[in-house]
């Protein structure tokens, strides 16, 4: 196998790793939310339980999957901000639509909102914060 190859999928293998630490994470906290502290809104508690689930992504993303620690990290940081900012509003509007509006089960609005953040952010991160 060429090195390229190789070290593409070592990555995307490490990113899958650091997605479920931070999908754990971001998934916790909703819980959290919504059943103990009786949050009535899941796009609301989704908003705030993704601000966690993007602490967790950036630092395993940046020390971890791209190995990109001896970069501008403010950069870096700003431009991962924003994708996360876009991708956690999407993810508050699918569980919005999903369980707010049509009534369904939370639990699987926040795994097809998970679905598409993660095919979303893998090829932001690779191409727009942490490029070599």
């Amino acid at each position: 196998m060429d090195r390229p190859r190789a070290d593409a999928r070592r990555q995307f293998a490490r990113y899958l790793a650091n997605g479920i630490a931070a999908t754990a994470a971001h998934y916790s906290v909703l819980v959290f939310l919504l059943e103990v502290v009786g949050v009535p809104s899941a796009g609301a508690a989704n908003f705030a339980a993704a601000v966690v689930g993007i602490t967790v992504s950036f630092l395993g993303s940046r020390y971890f999957v791209f190995e990109a620690g001896d970069g501008d990290w403010s950069g870096q940081l700003w431009r991962f901000v924003l994708i996360y900012a876009m991708l956690a509003v999407l993810h508050a509007g699918v569980l919005f639509v999903w369980t707010d509006r049509l009534g369904y089960d939370f639990r699987i609005g926040f795994l097809i909102a998970t679905g598409l953040q993660v095919m979303i952010s893998f090829v932001a991160n690779r191409t727009l914060v942490f490029a070599p």
